[in-house]
């Protein structure tokens, strides 16, 4: 009998310690800071942002899987990926969420009202409903704006091709910062009398067909900042390689694919900039106090491979620039 009632003490000691310890472990879980990052689709320039996000976040002491829990989730440009994944990050009370693109950010920012977000390279936070005021946000959103630098982009398309009579815009209807993208293009090309003509599509199924056409109209295109074009980039340098007509992207990653040159808002500095904001909010700092912030000058990249192809001769200026501030790819 005594051996019996020993056998129940020590199992019940150990249920004990093992009951007490597993809530430790608990506590010691619910301490480190969850963040959740959710992004439309991935493609290189996407991919430099969330590099540069994580990598900031490291330089500053805060270890995936150590001191912080990073959930990524990717929605393989789905929409309905996007809203289910934004409910799953929202439930788990992640302290900060990051939206990477406009329709990441939208989607988390229809979830919650309450968590702070960071938008993590939003073209137009303000057109896109996402804050009213962009210096003084007013509710639980802010973050960087990955606007490309057009009056930049369009002098240099000029330098390139003085002799230019039209040029060609590309976009997805469906994608709110290409439109607005889009129509920065068109009041900077009436400001500087560029002709001007625009091709919509409304998924990259749509992009061979229409920029066959573009091509066939157009002396050089210029693309605005745009997730699906980004992600079928090879598609349009086929088609304007076939016309021998230059393209003039917004992303530096899109002139490595194939585009001809542009002065380019560094996607992996916009994703250093996004996780300095994220740890500022990490560590108490308030939304308000965070405007949402951007890069004023694009930095230079050319393709010289490209060029060649092109047969077109890169202005002496711009390379040198390129050489000495930017990136050239041979």
């Amino acid at each position: 009998m005594k051996r019996m009632y020993g056998l129940i003490v020590i199992l019940i000691a150990f249920l004990t310690i093992a009951f007490f310890g597993e809530n430790k472990q608990k506590e010691e879980n619910n301490k480190i800071p969850r963040v959740g990052v959710l992004t439309l689709m991935r493609h290189p320039a996407l991919d430099e942002i969330y590099r540069g996000f994580r990598n900031e976040l490291k330089e500053e002491g805060y270890v995936n899987g150590k001191n912080i829990k990073i959930d990524y989730q990717n929605a393989n440009n789905d929409q309905s990926n996007l809203r289910t994944m934004a409910t799953k990050l929202t439930d788990e009370q992640s302290r900060v969420l990051v939206g990477i693109t406009t329709p990441a950010a939208q989607a988390l920012a229809n979830t919650t009202n309450k968590i702070p977000i960071v938008l993590g390279a939003v073209t137009s936070p303000k057109t896109s409903g996402l804050v009213k005021n962009e210096k003084h946000p007013e509710k639980n959103i802010t973050g960087v704006s990955d606007a490309a630098p057009i009056r930049q982009q369009l002098d240099l398309i000029r330098e390139f091709l003085p002799n230019l009579k039209t040029l060609g815009v590309i976009y997805t209807s469906s994608d709110s910062s290409a439109v607005s993208g889009f129509h920065e293009i068109e009041r900077e090309c009436k400001k500087r009398k560029i002709p001007l003509k625009s091709f919509s599509i409304a998924n990259s199924n749509d992009l061979n067909q229409v920029s066959e056409q573009m091509f066939s109209q157009v002396d050089a295109v210029i693309v605005p900042t745009d997730n699906t074009i980004a992600g079928a980039m090879e598609t349009l340098v086929k088609n304007g390689n076939a016309a021998k007509k230059p393209i003039f992207p917004a992303a530096a990653t899109m002139v490595k694919q194939g585009g001809l040159a542009t002065y380019s808002v560094n996607q992996y500095e916009l994703g250093k900039m996004t996780g300095k904001m994220t740890i500022e909010i990490l560590k108490g700092k308030k939304v308000s106090s965070l405007p949402i912030e951007r890069v004023k000058k694009g930095e230079p990249i050319v393709n010289l491979k490209e060029a060649r192809e092109l047969n077109l001769q890169v202005p002496q200026r711009f390379l040198e620039e390129c050489q000495k501030k930017g990136v050239v790819y041979r």
